[in-house]
């Protein structure tokens, strides 16, 4: 009997103890199971073009308000200004979706504990049909990294990350359009610039810029192009203090002119003056009042003279393929179609590499600098064609002293270009030969 109680006891332990491992470990995994939204609820779900209004209230500083018109969103308090609209844009984004970290508190009765009671950040969202939501922003968490949170009228208490909370609390000059000018550069067809270096307006043609004053010449697009970029993507520093970033209109008009620059797209003219204060540079928009600092390198884009903007280059074939060149140096003349990657002289196949020689050195020929006079009798005539026969350059090349002289076909402007150049040119040409005959191995 005694041995049977025993037997009995050891099974009844064996099936408690096996009961009491199976419950400890049963619990974490039916917690493990809870979904992420019991332990880190979101706090806000809006739907982002329903938002009309975002209002952002700080202690000790005015209210600021945001309002949408359409899809674009304006500051009207605490004056009315444009806005930025990618930063606005990132507000929007955190606020229709903002998740909590996790959930401190299911029923606070003391928000005073987390900085709720009075918050120091709160951010007023209403939506189309004006129901409002007011998120109440407080002490940072203990850990540091998390903020807490709450929604006005839920007694819930979340704390969120310190980014999220980073990303809305913006200030007046963070949420404002710091853009001077608001034309589109590849829609710009027209610039002028003045200053003291003279008048230079130019025109938009196609593909290319043109200086149309103070004569027609031609003009370096990318140096053209590189002032419209920095001209239209001119924005106010507003770095520092407020004196320093900003200038009243009578500061402005005793400072020291630069320049001034006129942007024409297809809808306005937009200009911007450029002035320098000591060792700051301050700009006054036509679009907005006041006069605001700007980077140094605006005015350096703008402080130059019509040669600065000149095209130096003999050929404006760039980087296209081309189909046909003619060209008489001394007593020689070649003409060179291409076809496919080979390219051919009176029906005899050329070796591609030497006519890749002599394409490469018509590209780089440039003048050293621009002359009144010195073109004679032409050495060398090219004819280039390119784009399928839509453009078509003749330049012819003459000795003019100890040097060289380029001139355009319909262009009076004349090149000076350095010995260096042509006689590598020359020796190119010298060294076209014929392809090398294709020889094949008997099997």
């Amino acid at each position: 009997m005694k041995i049977r109680g025993l037997l009995v006891a050891t099974a009844a332990f064996a099936i408690l103890a096996g009961l009491l491992y199976w419950s400890d470990h049963r619990k974490p995994t039916a917690e493990a199971a809870k979904p992420d939204a019991e332990v880190a609820p979101a706090i806000l779900k809006i739907d982002e073009n329903s938002i009309s209004k975002i209002e952002l209230k700080k202690k000790d500083a005015p209210p600021l308000l945001l309002t949408r018109n359409g899809s674009e969103w304006k500051i009207t308090e605490p004056k009315p200004l444009p806005a930025d609209q990618t930063v606005v844009s990132s507000m929007l984004s955190t606020i229709s979706s903002l998740d909590s970290e996790r959930l401190v508190d299911d029923k606070s009765s003391n928000l005073q504990r987390y900085g709720l009671a009075s918050p120091a950040f709160e951010v007023d969202v209403t939506e189309k049909d004006n129901k409002m939501q007011r998120l109440l922003l407080g002490d940072e968490t203990p850990a540091g990294g998390g903020v807490y949170a709450a929604l006005a009228g839920d007694p819930r208490v979340f704390t969120i990350a310190g980014y999220r909370k980073t990303s809305l609390d913006k200030s007046l000059n963070d949420l404002r359009d710091k853009r001077l000018l608001t034309v589109s550069p590849d829609k710009v067809s027209r610039l002028e610039l003045s200053g003291h270096n003279g008048e230079i307006e130019f025109g938009h043609n196609k593909d290319e810029w043109q200086i149309l004053k103070p004569k027609p010449m031609r003009a370096d697009n990318f140096a053209v192009s590189d002032l419209v970029s920095k001209a239209s993507s001119a924005r106010m520093d507003l770095s520092g203090s407020d004196k320093a970033a900003t200038q009243s209109d009578s500061a402005f008009a005793n400072d020291t002119p630069v320049a001034t620059v006129k942007l024409t797209d297809e809808s306005s003219t937009q200009q911007l003056q450029i002035r320098k204060a000591k060792d700051l540079y301050y700009a006054k928009s036509s679009l907005v009042d006041g006069a605001y600092k700007v980077d140094s390198s605006l005015a350096d884009a703008v402080n130059k003279n019509v040669e600065d903007f000149r095209n130096k280059k003999i050929f404006d074939f760039g980087y296209s393929e081309p189909n046909k060149l003619e060209i008489r140096s001394g007593s020689k003349n070649y003409s060179l179609m291409r076809g496919g990657n080979d390219w051919w002289d009176n029906g005899k196949k050329m070796d591609a590499d030497t006519v890749a020689a002599v394409i490469s050195d018509l590209r780089d020929l440039s003048a050293e600098k621009f002359v009144d006079s010195g073109f004679a009798t032409p050495e060398i005539e090219v004819t280039v064609t390119s784009e399928d026969g839509k453009r078509v350059e003749k330049i012819q090349i003459s000795k003019s002293g100890a040097g060289y002289v380029a001139k355009r076909e319909n262009d009076v402007t004349l090149y000076q270009l350095t010995n260096t150049a042509v006689e590598d040119l020359q020796k190119a040409l010298t060294g076209i030969k014929p392809a090398p005959a294709s020889t094949k191995t008997a099997k």
